[in-house]
């Protein structure tokens, strides 16, 4: 048995009795955050319903059926809504999943499978689904077929109508201990100790971060320029800070994501910096920036790091309510207190990017 699933055995123990039973639902709603393992979930279960192999626990991850649907290349495993944002808030930008996607998806429903023993139908971020599609699918779910299951993937399943949840099984995927994360870095990625030390914490739970981080290391050196940015902000006058907010300003009319992402940055080492001041430092996520959290640490006050917090929180919620970007920006920076010295150093943290 060769599930690539990590971190989730009570999800994996319920779906191989099933296997092993005949009684799987013709319907599952995998939900949990962004890069948890969704994807990986389904992908799993559709080879395991699929594969070749004659051992009775599957699935084997070596025969041609397994190694097609891992390519994506299995005519009886089809998927829409991949690609898309891996952030589901409602009020960020969302790609909608239309009625059309859902009608060519549904169009081989009621033929037998070509290449394997089931159908596998996958909806990525199902939350994105419009109003006709989600009332499309649900006349598909209401009639179960024969040798057909549906996999709904979604991060934010207040989105989703009530009556497509009624119709799955839903399973809930929780994030990962950071040791199994780093475990699992180390032993199936060979990922170097201290590299995997590091991407366990960034990943915050979820392991697909983290291999995406090994895949495409640029990741980390966009995390590195964030914090510049961060400390450009903190070490600038009135009139900078006021151009940093109409750079983020004109980002966010054009991709509201990356401004989030600015913010979450940012807003996650302001949390280590509050660890730094209240001698937490085991806790912090950012341990390659440590000297700098440190210096930053001692150069605000436990009340301004709070505050500070406070507002980079308050400008996310202004802007998921649609408020005046610039206007939002502006005042973000007009929270974020000076430092009680003269100035911060700018000491850079070494980046491993190994």
């Amino acid at each position: 048995m060769v599930w690539q699933t990590i971190g989730q055995p009570k999800i994996l123990d319920l779906l191989q009795r099933a296997l092993d039973q005949g009684t799987l639902s013709h319907a599952y709603l995998l939900v949990g955050p962004p890069r948890v393992g969704k994807m990986t979930l389904a992908l799993d279960l559709a080879m395991a319903l699929n594969c070749l192999s004659e051992n009775a626990r599957r699935p084997c991850g070596k025969c041609a059926s397994c190694q097609r649907i891992a390519e994506g290349k299995h005519s009886d495993v089809q998927a829409v809504g991949l690609n898309r944002s891996l952030n589901p808030d409602d009020s960020r930008e969302r790609t909608e999943i239309g009625i059309e996607e859902i009608k060519d998806l549904l169009h081989s429903v009621n033929l037998p499978p070509f290449e394997g023993r089931c159908r596998v139908y996958i909806i990525d971020e199902a939350s994105n689904l419009s109003l006709d599609a989600a009332n499309r699918l649900l006349k598909t779910l209401e009639e179960p077929i024969g040798r057909v299951i549906f996999i709904l993937l979604t991060a934010n399943v207040r989105l989703i109508p009530a009556t497509v949840i009624s119709r799955c099984q839903r399973l809930n995927l929780t994030r990962m201990k950071i040791s199994e994360i780093e475990a699992d870095l180390i032993g199936r990625w060979q990922v170097e100790p201290q590299k995997a030390r590091l991407l366990s914490r960034l990943s915050h739970g979820c392991p697909g971060w983290a291999i995406e981080a090994i895949k495409i290391p640029n990741l980390l050196q966009e995390r590195a320029e964030k914090f510049e940015k961060m400390q450009e902000m903190i070490r600038g006058n009135l009139n900078e800070r006021f151009g940093i907010a109409s750079h983020l300003a004109i980002q966010f009319g054009r991709k509201r994501e990356t401004v989030y992402e600015i913010l979450d940055a940012w807003s996650g080492w302001w949390r280590d910096i509050l660890l730094v001041k209240t001698g937490c430092r085991g806790d912090i996520v950012s341990i390659d920036y440590l000297s700098a959290l440190v210096e930053m640490a001692g150069a605000y006050s436990l009340a301004q790091i709070k505050s500070t917090l406070r507002s980079i929180a308050e400008a996310g919620e202004q802007l998921n309510l649609n408020a005046n970007s610039r206007l939002v920006l502006d005042n973000l920076m007009l929270n974020i207190p000076r430092p009680l010295v003269n100035q911060l150093h700018g000491q850079q943290a070494e980046v491993k990017n190994a």
